[in-house]
């Protein structure tokens, strides 16, 4: 009897998760049931799968609001109703249309209205009266109504307990104090199940009422979804699965002599293997959807990046979907593709972030509207931030909220009776849904129209996304493309293209065997000289790369991963480079780890090292050791998860009689993969990426820094990156009318900033100031800069201040004064004759000048960095320290002191939870140096912004890799601005 119950994806309304929703109503004497969540579908599959396993029949549909009134309850006869309702709701989502009064006229579904519905009924459309409605039938004409009613009892809460979360999580959807949560904000506090019997009871009188409830639902059934997991995705791409074996072999087979050469029997074994499988598990259509979307975008001049567990397949690389050679790294290819995964194996592909949209515009394109759609997914209520939104629906001052959520405050907030109650009721709200939102990445290509699955919301990204995530994307039968973007690739494109333009030379970047084998390339990796370079340009995996002298492709590979923080908090980074520059040292736990991690001296790097050591040391399958390296890669990362595995892990690993201490070192060094770790594939991507950056930044570093700045970076500041433009040697220029463009550009050695990067300049002068000029010549002087472009007074004195006017030869302050005499004139000439004539005056001007100091602090004002001198030439002092960067290494144990310009910094916190920063530094020479501050010889806050600092403290270490270990730290003053003297 139940057409309207709610579960927790009625957002910010409903209480209660799909399966406790199934339990509470077969708790109940519930036998048949209708999920109708407002607005959306997302439960439906879930809902049809979890009551087919628990025996209860599950029907689904949709409930229509606008604003907050309910409008009719759509109920699906079958899968084609249930698209009916998806397709009905999709159109209004897709076309920001609101919903009608009435709803369609559905061939497959019904329609509910609520009782005092007074439009005309159609063959498929019902009235639903609550039981506290059935006076109004009192003297009413049933030969008009007999046939139309249906009984309506709406379930969104279990009990009284959760209808008081329903009130919190309607304040907190509405943003109003809970005493401002009207009636019509919030159900019934009798909209849940009730005790067996007790509806038919209500409605005992109107027989027919609950027999037309019960037809209504027999009539209904979900049967045509499946029962498990099937392959929904598109089936073919030519339209004939042996059209496609026979697309993708001659494909595969092609590929094998561009990336092996002639006559290469392994690759072509191994290729022949690969494809008997993906024939077998029927997947050529992926592999060749995939294949096409690398083919577009090659068509269009995009570089890409094949990265994740795809790049295991010798297909793959074959294909140039990849550019990963698997049989060099010995990749398991069964790690991406074999019939006992848990799992659907995907791509993921890495665009720039500038041409992903394009990319997936196409893919919308080529295979249809009503088959694509971008992958959803789900926040939760799971951010301390939520004991914030509960504190404002309870009324609670700003300081009293603040104070609950201080951490330095837990102790005293622990028995306060109010934070008790805050506590209560987030513990409540923790991890139930709270908004959908868009994945980072992924596509869905379906083979039916995607309709029947779920109804498509259209986020602010502007494209149909559907109303679930990955992981009941994988439940249901749908396998993902990952179309994800990265400023790395920018990089890589843009200096391709200003290479090309500025030196009249082309690169083919995908010629990462040849980049391998550089040794310029390499000893640029062995001394950590990689700043801009995708991957390997931060301080840990610089200093990283230097301690490993990491001086080839396949370290690199290994560092990529070692550096994850699942290694790292294993603590078994120091122990691998120990034993890369030893291995004589390597002690192994145990036989089976030197057998099974030989190549990575025994020390788990990467997610397959951790199955094999499942697998071979503790004796557990394949599926297990799959859930586990699931976790690692943060899905399903719950404790329970793990906890189940460390039990089944102790109990094998026992079978086999592996030692006890051996066993719990073991698991201790699994267990830290809990965290995130990649695997060999995804590590090996990433190292082919940073060569193709490292060839552009060792070969054509000028172009290359450029492209860096033009794509906004990467791990550091903009000022670092024309830093590291300078030392390539070229001619940094200050923004300029007549030389600059929006962007930096280039031309031979002469860089100029663009308009992009000063502070306060609107977006329209960036473009039009260098489109102007480039249709109709240089500018002559700012008058005729004013004139031509329409610029504002206060768009000018940015401009003059940062020197963008310079060509005209005249000082700042001298245009400062001809512009503002030009354009700051506010009354108008007079056309009265004069009676007397008055000798005019003639006034010269002083002779104003700018000073390299004023220069330097409209730059740092304007630039955040200034250009024309440098930080150390600021300061009041001319100490520079005793060492520098060049002869560090002679010092190593001894007391120092350096003046270091801070680059950046990272906080840690100790074991015994104090904070602890790691700094970066350049010398006044402009090379890099590091440094520690420990807790017991740094004060709270030892930072204090960009600036130069006096550091006192011992050089120290590690693996080759000097640093200092700070004990004294002090910014140092620099001079005064002279114009606010």
């Amino acid at each position: 009897m139940y057409l309207n119950a709610h579960s927790q994806y009625s957002l910010r309304y409903g209480t209660m998760p799909v399966p406790r929703l199934i339990d509470e109503a077969m708790a109940h004497g519930v036998t048949q049931m209708v999920l109708t969540d407002i607005n959306n579908s997302t439960g439906a599959m879930e809902f049809i799968r979890e009551s087919r396993e628990k025996g209860m029949k599950g029907i689904c549909g949709i409930e229509y609001r606008r604003d907050k009134k309910l409008l009719y309850i759509g109920i699906a006869k079958n899968k084609e109703g249930m698209r009916e309702l998806n397709e009905f709701l999709t159109h209004h989502n897709l076309n920001s249309l609101e919903l009608p009064d009435q709803a369609d006229e559905f061939a497959n579904a019904y329609a509910i209205y609520p009782y005092g519905y007074r439009g005309k009924l159609r063959k498929n459309e019902y009235i639903g009266i609550r039981a506290d409605e059935l006076h109004f039938l009192f003297n009413a004409d049933m030969n008009l109504l007999r046939n139309k009613l249906v009984v309506l009892q709406p379930v969104f809460v279990c009990d009284k307990l959760e209808y008081r979360l329903h009130e919190y999580l309607r304040g907190v959807d509405l943003n109003l104090v809970l005493t401002m949560v009207t009636k019509e904000d919030k159900c019934a506090r009798t909209d849940s199940f009730l005790p067996p019997g007790e509806l038919e009871s209500r409605f005992s009188k109107y027989a027919f009422i609950l027999d037309n409830t019960r037809a209504l639902l027999d009539s209904c059934s979900m049967d045509e979804y499946n029962s498990g997991r099937v392959n929904l995705n598109r089936k073919t791409f030519t339209g004939s699965k042996k059209d496609d074996r026979e697309l993708l072999e001659k494909l595969a087979i092609g590929g094998v002599e561009y990336r092996y050469g002639k006559s290469n029997k392994e690759a072509l074994k191994k290729v022949k293997h690969e494809l008997k499988v993906i024939f077998e598990l029927d997947f050529c259509a992926y592999f060749l959807i995939t294949w096409d979307i690398i083919r577009y975008a090659s068509s269009r001049g995009y570089y890409h990046v094949g990265r994740g567990s795809g790049a295991n397949s010798t297909v793959a690389y074959c294909l140039r979907i990849t550019d990963v050679d698997p049989i060099e790294l010995d990749l398991y290819f069964e790690r991406f593709l074999n019939a006992q995964r848990t799992s659907p194996p995907d791509f993921d592909l890495d665009f720039s972030w500038d041409e992903r949209e394009d990319v997936q515009d196409y893919i919308f394109k080529r295979y249809g509207a009503a088959h694509t759609a971008l992958l959803g997914t789900m926040s939760t209520f799971k951010d301390r931030s939520v004991i914030r939104e509960i504190g404002k629906v309870m009324g609670l001052p700003k300081a009293e909220i603040d104070g609950f959520t201080d951490p330095t405050r837990a102790s005293l907030n622990r028995d306060n009776p109010t934070f008790k109650k805050i506590t209560a009721i987030y513990q409540m709200m923790q991890n139930m849904p709270n908004q959908r939102s868009i994945h980072a990445g992924g596509v869905l290509i379906s083979e039916e129209p995607i309709t029947y699955y779920t109804a498509l919301d259209l986020p602010p990204k502007g494209m149909p996304t559907v109303q679930w995530d990955m992981y009941e994307a994988e439940k249901i039968g749908f396998d993902k493309y990952d179309i994800l973007s990265q400023r790395g690739i920018g990089h890589i494109k843009e200096a391709v293209r200003l290479v090309e333009e500025n030196l009249g030379k082309k690169v083919d970047v995908h010629q990462v065997r040849k980049f391998m084998k550089d040794p310029l390339l390499n000893n640029k990796l062995k001394i950590g000289d990689t700043i801009g370079c995708f991957y390997i340009e931060s301080p840990a995996m610089r200093q990283l790369l230097t301690k490993l002298n990491c001086d080839s492709y396949l370290v690199l590979v290994a560092a990529s991963s070692i550096i994850r923080p699942g290694v790292a908090s294993s603590g078994m980074m120091p122990a691998y480079i120990r034993y890369h520059h030893d291995p004589s040292k390597v002690v192994y736990l145990h036989p089976v780890m030197e057998e099974m991690l030989g190549e990575t001296y025994g020390v788990m790097v990467y997610q397959e090292d951790v199955i094999k050591v499942c697998i071979h040391f503790a004796g557990m399958d394949g599926t297990d050791a799959d859930i586990l390296r699931r976790g690692m890669s943060g899905k399903y990362r719950s404790k329970k998860e793990f906890d189940r595995l460390v039990e089944r892990f102790f109990e094998e690993a026992r079978k086999l009689g592996r030692p006890e201490e051996t066993i719990a070192e073991v698991w201790r060094q699994v267990s830290s993969f809990a965290g995130y770790s990649f695997s060999k594939a995804h590590s090996a991507s990433f190292a082919v990426e940073s060569y193709q950056s490292l060839f552009l930044k060792t070969y054509f570093p000028r172009e290359f820094m450029v492209a860096v700045l033009n794509n906004y970076g990467g791990f550091y500041s903009r000022w670092l990156y024309v830093h590291e433009l300078k030392k390539a040697d070229a001619n940094v220029h200050l923004p300029c009318v007549n030389n600059s463009l929006a962007t930096v550009s280039i031309v031979d050695k002469d860089a100029y900033l663009g308009f992009v990067g000063v502070h306060g300049l609107e977006n329209r002068f960036m473009d039009l100031i260098p489109e102007e000029r480039l249709s109709n010549g240089a500018y002559l002087s700012a008058e005729d800069l004013i004139k031509r472009t329409g610029i504002g007074i206060e768009q000018i004195v940015i401009l003059i201040r940062v020197g963008a006017l310079r060509f005209t030869g005249k000082s700042k302050k001298e245009l400062l004064w001809e512009v503002h005499l030009m354009m700051g004139q506010k009354s108008k000439p007079s056309n009265n004759a004069e009676l007397f004539q008055i000798e005019k005056k003639n006034y010269a001007m002083p002779v104003l000048i700018n000073t390299d100091l004023e220069n330097a602090y409209h730059e740092l004002e304007l630039l955040g960095f200034p250009l024309s001198m440098s930080m150390f030439d600021l300061l009041k002092t001319v100490y520079r320290g005793q060492v520098r960067v060049s002869n560090l290494r002679q010092h190593i144990g001894k007391m120092v002191k350096m003046v270091g310009l801070y680059v950046c910094e990272k906080t840690v916190h100790t074991k015994n939870n104090k904070k602890m920063w790691f700094g970066t530094f350049l010398d006044a020479d402009g090379n890099f140096f590091d440094t520690t501050h420990f807790p017991n010889s740094t004060p709270t806050y030892p930072f204090r912004g960009h600036g130069c600092y006096l550091i006192a403290g011992v050089v120290v270490e590690d693996f080759g890799f000097p640093s200092i270990e700070v004990k004294k730290f002090a910014k140092l003053e620099i001079l005064s601005n002279p114009v606010m003297d």
